[in-house]
């Protein structure tokens, strides 16, 4: 089984919002993306080094209000939107994986039902838990296997902008290492204690930058 960090989400209260705030922050303009018929949620995407890419998503205000399921990464919780409304902020972070029946087999807690979303002539499998939360609010990544191609993002921007770290904070760190370990994913990120806490290192044109 071979995990990576595929992508990492930051919600916004809308494309435009975080458009503009990210373009303060980072130096550099998300480009658009694509929509995601399934959730009705849009974003913008561009690299973020070693074959992963930085995600800006929003709930899109041109598609349907009720997409027939809750929205992933908690975009349809009043607390998530919230958050959302003063900056855009971190929400996830997803593994690439090529065995994800394996991962979910050997996970001690649930990640969610596996969903097969397809856009062009790709597709890919993510476990989305059905009530729209994150598991352990975040703390612990979704999961995605794509169909064989070359990754999404070599098919994106570089601006300049790279993943360097992820940040886990949790009251009791070695409960969150457990799972980790569990799911092989511990090399992946930092966990450190405190209260359960999310966020991204990047190197960007102005310098280092961290998205919580």
């Amino acid at each position: 089984m071979h995990n990576k960090i595929d992508h990492f989400a930051i919600g916004a209260d809308s494309l435009e919002q975080g458009i503009e705030s990210l373009k303060d922050v980072l130096g550099v303009e998300v480009p658009r993306g694509g929509k995601h018929d399934a959730m009705s949620t849009h974003n913008c995407v561009m690299q973020s080094g070693n074959e992963s890419f930085f995600e800006l998503i929003a709930i899109d205000p041109d598609a349907p209000a009720d997409p027939g399921r809750v929205r992933w990464f908690t975009l349809d919780d009043r607390a998530t939107q919230a958050r959302l409304k003063t900056r855009p902020r971190a929400l996830c972070w997803v593994v690439g994986t090529d065995d994800l029946d394996a991962v979910i087999a050997a996970s001690p807690v649930d990640l969610g039902e596996v969903v097969l979303f397809t856009r062009g002539d790709r597709s890919w499998r993510l476990t989305v838990p059905k009530d729209g939360s994150l598991p352990m609010g975040g703390l612990l990544p979704a999961f995605i296997e794509w169909s064989p191609g070359p990754h999404p993002s070599t098919g994106q921007q570089d601006l300049g902008v790279t993943l360097d770290k992820v940040h886990l904070a949790h009251p009791n760190p070695s409960e969150l290492l457990e799972v980790l370990k569990a799911l092989k994913v511990d090399h992946l990120a930092n966990v450190s204690e405190g209260p359960a806490a999310l966020s991204f290192d990047l190197s960007t044109p102005k310098g280092a930058v961290t998205l919580d």
